[in-house]
């Protein structure tokens, strides 16, 4: 039986300088995301397409969507198989080509950074990153090539 599952989302343009939508340059790119629940989003456009770089842009969100659902399903996965994640960061990169008839993602590459608590632990937490990509809601609905570059370490013992 498939559930669904809904995830509804607000987004307000405040980008009105006075005179809406009279000219390209005429308007902000500035608007917010948000939902019940979380904190709203300040929003924008790519800086090379007349954004606000101090604020989360589509293309950002989109490569995080990546990143987030990625680990969380790694984290699962670890805790399911023993094996005992200490740290994670995931430096991951979007690469977007911009065409005549506007523009595609052609890939995105996650790299994520993991340090487990044992050395026995390191070889299963390199394979469970193949499960957490197959297991990604949001990289099964991407109609482009998400790869992942992990790097397992072993926790430092006599650092912590």
């Amino acid at each position: 039986m498939t559930r669904l599952h809904t995830y509804p989302t607000v987004v307000t343009w405040t980008g009105n300088k006075g005179t809406g939508t009279s000219g390209y340059r005429d308007y902000g790119r500035d608007h917010e995301l948000s939902a019940d629940g979380p904190p709203t989003l300040p929003g924008s456009s790519d800086p090379a397409f007349r954004g606000d770089p101090a604020r989360w842009n589509p293309e950002q969100l989109l490569v995080g969507s990546l990143s987030q659902c990625h680990m969380l399903w790694f984290l699962h996965l670890c805790s399911v198989a023993g094996v005992v994640v200490t740290a994670y960061v995931d430096r991951a990169v979007g690469t977007m080509a911009e065409t005549a008839d506007g523009g595609h993602f052609t890939e995105v590459v996650l790299r994520p950074e993991v340090t487990v608590a044992a050395p026995e632990m390191a070889e299963t937490a390199t394979r469970l990153h193949a499960d957490a990509h197959k297991a990604c809601f949001i990289a099964s609905s991407v109609n482009f090539p998400v790869r992942h570059e992990p790097v397992v370490r072993v926790q430092d013992v006599a650092a912590s």
